[in-house]
């Protein structure tokens, strides 16, 4: 920088004028340097560490079948086949995930692992992506929309333009830095609108010395475009941590070059060969030497051409004899190599189409292949690897099946559900074919996740902090404040409001407080809203509240409430909590055996979901149809040229609600522990009255397998006595409803 710029920057600056960018750059960077600058960037990181809670425990595939009665009491077949390491399945906000694996007690799991040897991320990157999913019911498509808060993070991140996208990437990919281990790497899908962006902010990150490669992935497919070329590609852009990183070279198959003519050629000794269309039927081509014919070794199966022969022999794959006697040969290349190496234009590998066994159909999924490229180049047999934007969950699903450790989180509920069931239906695979797999767990933030948004809305103020909470939710909830009560905090449209704890659950006696001051100042009518409820809130306890003069009604509180931008807005929704009903079945241990076995089967559910207005969509629409959802029906609204519409069910049964249903036959047997550092920085493990769901049987809709079981299989208790049995459903909008059973074995 010259005297004639540092004077005009002092100048500026005494004067109260915006610097030009040029000159923030040379005050920040050495000449040398490229710098991507942008407005709103910052250094510093997020270094926040809150602890993570499991919402379930898969430790073993169900069986698919179940064992004769008789058989039924004498094998617990349960229990992982591999021990140590846990896979993670983790819903929420990647970077305070990442913050917390980077500054948190799980790092030290991460370390005894070596670190993660791989990171691939697909990051949203498209200016208009959806990320919402269709439901099948009835035969029709409903579209359930991403929430709020996806759409927040994801979409409206544009709004700002292309420096709030880069703010966003830039703490994640410092954070990710970090975790990744000394010979890891990373590999990053991008598309045509980010990639110069990127690929400076990764040099930035990651050192340009680490820049490995640009790969180019051709799809099958390509996007419709006017007034430019088709676009055919995607980027993925690889860097390194280090100069000593872990690489396995790829082959792939030959190059097809279809001929249809002969070739006569002579060899460096002056003898004729030639290459001739096919051989056999269609299997390869034929090299013939002088009238011989030279079959191909086993595993080529394309037409050579000229040029290929030509290079064949230079690299000595045709073999000639050194003696000159005997016949030229095929040397069998494939106990080395695959084939040829892999260039950095993948254009053998496409899109996953409709009929595909690995669909989900997840708007963004990605073919395993592409995948079981990456990490079979960039890891090894029992490395941990991770994905910060799951998906479908495709990364975890590959690496299981080629025995890596994995960690993959997602902002969204119904990615984390899809990726769920995939990720089971893998370990099926796996135990079907006789090979080992690993558990995985669900985790999310929890209470101390709602606890850093209060904090970051608070600034901290914990004398503000419970009034701005209530406040917060009465407005995301469209209702009023009012005062003068004990247990009520806003009022909307004729019934009166409860905000539940930020903290802990909603209970019964909670709800009886509530109900006695409604009853004492004549209130008939009352909302509950709460981020979680206790177990024991049955529709039983409700109804009995509405016999003695007071409806109640218990309404989940979405996270979207902790943005601004959502309330102000008015998209928040709040669903109501659902119900389950179950039958028992248990069946007595044979003479000398203690326990029992037990079978339950879901028998209802019950729901009053609201996710559209359906006036408001009767009034605007067009001849045409449109599902929706209204108290707890899914319907198809259709509207004629004659300005008549018409309503049709379409979930005509409780069970066309239900996507996914699980058992822990002996819930309180194992005991929810959490791992947080003190102010010492030492960890320390902490009960936190809760139990862990371990799922011991499940079953689901899938694409191949719409239909779902709703008798599970029968669970043997070798004790008598009492035990507690949890039920979860996952509907298909991807929420949870849950039920206690307290049963008796003797």
């Amino acid at each position: 920088m010259n005297d004639i710029d540092k004077n005009r920057i002092i100048e500026m600056i005494k004067a109260g004028e915006k610097l030009p960018k040029e000159f923030i750059y040379k005050l920040f960077a050495d000449e040398e340097d490229v710098f991507l600058f942008w407005n709103g960037r910052k250094e510093d990181i997020t270094n926040i560490a809150l602890p993570f809670h499991s919402i379930e425990h898969i430790d073993e595939p169900r069986k698919e079948k179940d064992k004769p009665q008789a058989a039924m009491f004498e094998t617990d077949y349960r229990g992982r086949q591999l021990k140590g390491w846990t896979n993670k399945l983790i819903w929420g906000d990647n970077k305070l995930i990442l913050s917390s694996l980077v500054n948190g007690a799980l790092r030290e799991e991460i370390e005894k692992e070596d670190g993660l040897k791989l990171i691939y991320i697909d990051p949203p990157f498209a200016v208009g992506a959806d990320f919402g999913f269709s439901i099948e019911i009835a035969g029709e498509t409903a579209e359930k929309k991403q929430t709020i808060i996806e759409e927040i993070a994801y979409r409206d991140t544009w709004g700002k333009g292309i420096s709030s996208y880069l703010s966003m990437m830039y703490e994640r990919l410092k954070l990710m830095h970090k975790l990744l281990s000394e010979d890891g790497s990373i590999y990053m899908h991008v598309d045509y609108r980010m990639i110069s962006h990127l690929r400076i902010l990764m040099d930035d990150i990651f050192g340009p010395n680490n820049f490995i490669n640009e790969i180019i992935w051709k799809r099958g497919n390509h996007k419709k475009t006017e007034n430019m070329y088709l676009i055919s590609h995607d980027n993925i852009l690889f860097y390194s941590k280090s100069e000593k990183y872990n690489f396995n070279p790829q082959f792939g198959a030959y190059e097809k070059d279809y001929i249809d003519k002969y070739y006569n050629n002579v060899d460096s000794d002056g003898r004729r060969y030639q290459v001739q269309g096919m051989y056999g039927k269609g299997t390869g081509p034929a090299l013939y030497f002088g009238d011989k014919l030279i079959a191909p070794p086993k595993g080529l199966h394309w037409r050579w051409g000229q040029e290929r022969i030509n290079e064949a022999m230079t690299n000595g794959i045709i073999v000639f004899p050194k003696d000159g006697e005997g016949m030229p040969r095929f040397k069998d290349y494939l106990d080395d190599k695959s084939g040829v190496p892999i260039r950095t234009i993948w254009d053998d590998i496409y899109e996953v189409n409709s009929q595909a066994n690995e669909r989900v159909d997840y708007p963004t999924q990605k073919p395993e292949s592409l995948l079981e490229r990456i990490i079979k180049a960039s890891s090894n047999e029992g490395d941990l690897i991770a994905d910060f934007f799951c998906g479908s969950g495709t990364t975890a699903a590959v690496a299981e099946k080629l025995g890596r450790k994995w960690i993959t989180t997602d902002l969204g509920r119904f990615s984390i559900h899809t990726a769920r069931k995939r990720l089971i239906g893998v370990q099926r695979e796996l135990q079907a074919s006789g090979k080992d797999f690993r558990a995985f767990e669900l985790l999310n933030l929890g209470k101390y996740e709602r606890q850093f948004f209060m904090d970051d809305l608070t600034n901290g103020k914990r004398k503000a902090k419970e009034d701005l909470y209530v406040d917060l939710i009465l407005e995301a909830y469209k209702a009023k404040r009012i005062d003068g009560h004990t247990h009520l905090h806003g009022h909307k449209a004729g019934r009166f409001i409860n905000v539940g704890p930020l903290d802990v659950p909603v209970t019964q006696s909670r709800l009886m407080d509530i109900f006695e001051e409604c009853r004492t100042k004549l209130y008939t009518q009352v909302d509950v809203l709460g981020f979680e409820f206790e177990m024991g809130l049955t529709p039983q306890f409700i109804q009995e509240l509405k016999e003695k003069g007071v409806s109640v009604t218990l309404k989940y509180i979405p996270k979207d409430v902790f943005d601004k931008r959502a309330v102000e807005k008015g998209q928040v929704k709040f669903f109501d909590v659902a119900y389950l009903n179950t039958k028992e079945k248990i069946v007595s241990s044979p003479k000398g055996r203690l326990g029992g076995a037990l079978t339950i089967e879901l028998t209802d559910f019950v729901t009053h979901y609201t996710q559209d207005d359906i006036e408001d969509i009767q009034q605007s629409m067009r001849a045409g149809s449109k599902v929706v959802i209204e108290d707890g029906q899914i319907f198809k609204i259709e509207k004629d040229k004659n300005g008549i519409i018409t309503r049709t069910v379409l979930t005509k049964n409780w069970f066309d609600w239900i996507d996914y249903w699980a058992i822990d036959f002996n819930y309180e047997d194992k005991k929810e522990i959490i791992k947080v550092k003190n102010d010492k920085g030492e960890t320390e493990e902490k009960w936190t009255g809760n139990y862990l769901f371990e799922n011991e049987w499940q079953s689901f809709r899938t694409k191949k397998t719409p239909t779902l079981e709703f008798t599970s299989v029968a669970y043997e208790y070798k004790k008598t006595g009492k035990y507690k049995v949890m039920v979860k459903v996952v509907d298909i909008l991807g929420i949870d409803t849950s039920k206690i059973i307290e049963i008796n074995i003797k």
